[in-house]
């Protein structure tokens, strides 16, 4: 009979001994992120098995930590040294913008009156959209949308009430909204937007009410930049560990 290989690696794979790459160590990480985001992992186990696969050495070390994930989770580990397909980064970051811009508005307007509306999660932003709140509130979140255009507007009404406009990293915002015993969130304003991101204009009227603008990140994206600050750390100690190795051959040798 023959033995079932590994779901977490190739057939035919190189010994297990051989040197892995930081190309492969990313992309074990990657399939940890997706596995924690489908439940599959909980929070202790992915950050367990993040440390062990930034402190990997070699195959044999990446292969167990990815062995109990189905195969659609845990997709192989490629032995082949290539970019990733068309350069597009994750979760609307960099390269990915020219992606995001463009299709048919799925919203154009949203409305709370002595209630709340939301849109957020993955939807299409239109050219313009118009929302208005009395004596309640809306969420406009634009960190996981499509942009119709490379320049959409925000236009928000808030009587007795209030508007939150969240966009991501790398957007450009301007705020032209006019306020009488309420205000428009400038704080966002002057942030140079990255090359290919939509430009988002917020304007409107408060009254007695507000328009908050602020800038977040998303789930996904904060848990990379705690990966990043991980993998920093862990070489860091590694760093530092190969230093005191060789203090200690330089004294052997003298």
């Amino acid at each position: 009979m023959t033995e079932e290989p590994s779901r977490g690696t190739n057939p035919g794979s190189p010994n297990p001994e051989l040197r892995a790459a930081d190309a492969d160590r990313e992309r074990v990480a990657e399939h940890l992120r997706d596995a924690l985001a489908e439940g599959r992992l909980d929070m202790t186990e992915f950050e367990e098995r993040l440390e062990a696969t930034y402190a990997a050495r070699t195959y044999g070390e990446l292969d167990p930590i990815l062995r109990d994930l189905p195969v659609g989770a845990a997709p192989s580990v490629s032995m082949v040294k290539a970019p990733a397909p068309g350069g597009v980064a994750r979760d609307g970051a960099g390269d990915d913008w020219p992606a995001r811009i463009g299709g048919e508005a799925s919203s154009q307007w949203g409305v709370a009156i002595m209630a709340g509306f939301q849109r957020k999660g993955h939807w299409t932003v239109p050219r313009r959209f118009n929302s208005f709140a009395f004596w309640g509130g809306g969420e406009i979140d634009l960190r996981e949308a499509r942009f119709a255009e490379r320049e959409v507007v925000i236009n928000c009404v808030a009587i007795m009430g209030g508007m939150n406009v969240v966009v991501p990293p790398g957007v450009e915002v301007v705020v032209r909204g006019i306020g009488i015993m309420g205000g428009f969130d400038h704080r966002e304003e002057g942030v140079p937007g990255e090359p290919g991101a939509p430009r988002v204009i917020v304007t409107g009227f408060a009254f007695w009410g507000g328009v908050g603008v602020e800038r977040k990140m998303t789930r996904a994206q904060r848990l990379e930049a705690r990966e990043d600050r991980r993998r920093e750390k862990l070489e860091r100690r590694e760093a530092r560990r190969a230093e005191l190795e060789s203090r200690r051959e330089d004294r052997r040798d003298r």
